[in-house]
């Protein structure tokens, strides 16, 4: 073994590493035989493909010059439907919706421009697709609804307009009624929902509508049918989110559980469960210590964990004795899997990153719990550094880089990440922060950000630093801070407000929330009304938040990396808070990357942007690296 200092190791994990085969697995369906499911390739400058397994080979389904994406809520998702003989999906260059046909041959059923589309749902007898319209005829006035479909000639109508959002329309199995989500600003999904069942007529037209649950304070997630045409989706209104049944007007809780078996509804088509039969539910919940597959019964009220070795289980889809879902542990990266129930086979399908790190070079989180508030707790992971051919002086410490994730209603899962086995390979140590407001721990505690948005994030983000300093874990005068987006702007604020940490990068964060108030997408552009007050009545509170007003006090070196396409966080936040750095004398860096939008889809990006990170850091703390990093610049750096 090797006695290096911390942070200087020689790594097997490079920046090339990261996107070496390595895919983002997105949304799955399931059709008779057929599994489809998204992926995206960072090799090929982010594209998204739409993959199928039919029990023998894997194969793409979609034009090699498709990129299946929606640009709805810019967060997209539900970019495609397999549908019987037909797959259909959305293609990013022009957002509009196409038949493909077996031999890479499509045809576009959409010539719609000022339209976003998302979360089809098929109605074969009427010849139709229900779906998510988002008209951006007026970028400044963008207009959400319901719509039909005409398959045969492309033509649109909308059937449900006046509230601000619309997600998950799902058609009965008897083709007459339509269930479908609606909120309104300032509202969140994960803030409150409401659920309707529509009555359709032959030409699929509304013709009367039915509030079946839901509110300004329960937040309703994943409807869906039963084939006796009861209805079952997931709500919190007991403070964790657990599946319910509607039937005869009456609703009963399927299974009354403190864990969660909803998410925060950031993008289209999520999914976690899923009905096998009738009254046969597969679903997947989360508690502390990770993610659980459960069988249902409804009718006889009983259930059975099926067994498996994920830690991480999303998107789970089912059909009679077959289910679907992305399964990741804390030492493989995630996976498309299938589990046939009959015979308890478990097939892999496919892998996110076909690279393999060793089993000695991960590090495997521990997850952690520290007292941020009286009688009141905050989680974390938190990876050690780990290289069985290094070892470090006995007293000697790391550095330390607090994730700080997005959202802010996120959750990070303590999943194999290999950008994480990045730094912990090279003598850092991490720790993944579920802050007050994350999701996973009921809504009392996401709901611990309402109004605190840049504080108490900030507080425990500092908090779980200082822990693992107290237990002698960490070197207290080398903690480091990142975060993209919402991450990036508790990065920013900790940096400015806090005299914790000693460096920090933010990656599209925001460092004026008044700009962002001002100048950002629709889906977002009242989230803050919750998160710090409503905008402009408590235009004070948003400057008193704001890093940007208060950079004279950020007195720590701070790298940014922003995409110039980025209409979620425009990079004027980040040039701003650079030029403000840069007068003031403090150590700055700065990579803007085009083509990017809101987070890094580009190979190329992400290696350089990692890598550009690590260069900073042993720049800043006088670390040797054990390989040859590009330079960049870093202002005010002697």
């Amino acid at each position: 073994m090797i006695i290096k200092p911390y942070g200087s190791w020689k790594s097997p994990i490079s920046g090339k590493s990261l996107v070496q085969s390595s895919l983002r697995l997105g949304q799955i369906q399931i059709n008779g035989d057929l599994i489809c499911w998204t992926e995206g390739r960072p090799a090929e400058k982010g594209r998204t493909a739409l993959m199928g397994w039919s029990g023998t080979t894997v194969h793409e389904i979609t034009p090699p010059e498709s990129d299946v994406r929606t640009r709805a809520h810019e967060y997209g998702g539900g970019a495609f439907l397999s549908d019987g003989d037909h797959t259909y999906y959305i293609n990013n260059s022009d957002q509009q919706i196409y038949e493909v046909f077996e031999n890479d041959a499509s045809r576009q059923i959409t010539r719609e421009p000022e339209y976003r589309f998302a979360d089809m749902i098929g109605d074969e007898g009427r010849n139709l697709i229900y779906c998510v319209g988002e008209n951006h005829r007026d970028s400044k006035n963008v207009l959400n609804c319901l719509l039909r479909i005409s398959l045969s000639t492309g033509e649109l109508d909308i059937i449900a307009e006046g509230h601000d959002f619309y997600s998950n329309p799902q058609l009965s199995p008897n083709g007459n009624q339509l269930l479908f989500l609606t909120w309104d600003h300032p509202n969140m999904p994960w803030d409150g929902t409401q659920l309707h069942v529509a009555s359709l007529n032959e030409e699929g037209d509304i013709t009367g509508t039915q509030h079946v649950a839901g509110g300004n304070k329960d937040s309703i997630f994943q409807p869906c049918w039963d084939p006796d045409g009861s209805i079952y989706f997931v709500s919190d209104r007991t403070g964790w989110w657990n599946i319910y049944r509607y039937s005869n007007s009456q609703t009963t809780c399927i299974l009354d559980k403190q864990a969660e078996f909803g998410l925060p509804q950031w993008v289209f088509g999520m999914s976690r469960y899923a009905v096998l039969n009738s009254g046969d539910l597969l679903a997947t919940y989360s508690d502390i210590s990770g993610s659980h597959l459960i069988r249902i019964d409804v009718s006889r009220g009983t259930y059975e964990d099926i067994d498996t070795p994920y830690s991480t289980i999303d998107q789970v889809k089912g059909s009679k004795n077959l289910v679907a879902f992305i399964g990741g542990t804390d030492s493989q990266s995630s996976e498309v899997v299938t589990i046939d129930l009959d015979t308890n086979i478990h097939s892999r399908l496919r892998k996110s990153a076909e690279t393999k790190t060793e089993e000695t070079y991960i590090s495997k989180p521990r997850h952690i719990s520290f007292e941020t508030a009286p009688n009141e707790l905050t989680h974390a992971w938190f990876y050690p550094p780990q290289n069985p051919d290094y070892g470090a002086a006995p007293d000697d410490l790391p550095p330390l880089i607090v994730l700080s994730h997005g959202g802010p209603t996120g959750n990070s899962s303590g999943t194999f990440n290999l950008a994480i086995q990045y730094w912990t390979t090279r003598g850092f140590a991490i720790v993944d922060v579920n802050y007050s407001g994350s999701t996973g721990y009921g809504r009392d505690y996401r709901e611990r950000l309402k109004g605190n948005w840049g504080i108490r994030d900030v507080q425990d983000c500092a908090a779980a630093a200082n822990y693992l300093a107290d237990q002698g874990l960490v070197d207290r005068e080398r903690l480091i801070i990142k975060g993209g987006s919402a991450g990036g702007y508790t990065t920013l604020a900790a940096l400015t407000f806090l005299n914790v940490f000693k460096a920090g990068a933010s990656y599209y964060g925001i460092g004026d929330l008044t700009l962002l108030a001002e100048d950002t997408h629709k889906f977002e552009s009242r989230y803050l009304d919750s998160m710090v007050g409503p905008f402009p009545g408590e235009k004070q509170l948003y400057l008193d938040r704001s890093p940007l007003f208060f950079a004279d006090q950020l007195d720590c070196p701070v790298i940014f990396m922003q995409g110039l396409d980025d209409p979620v966080v425009p990079p004027n936040q980040a040039e701003s808070m650079v030029a403000a750095l840069k007068r003031n004398g403090i150590p700055v860096a700065y990579l803007p990357f085009e083509g990017e939008s809101h987070g890094f889809r580009q190979s190329s990006t992400v290696i350089k942007a990692i890598e550009s990170e690590y260069y900073f850091y042993t720049r800043i703390f006088g670390i040797e690296p054990a390989e040859l990093l590009e330079p960049i610049e870093i202002f005010n750096l002697d």
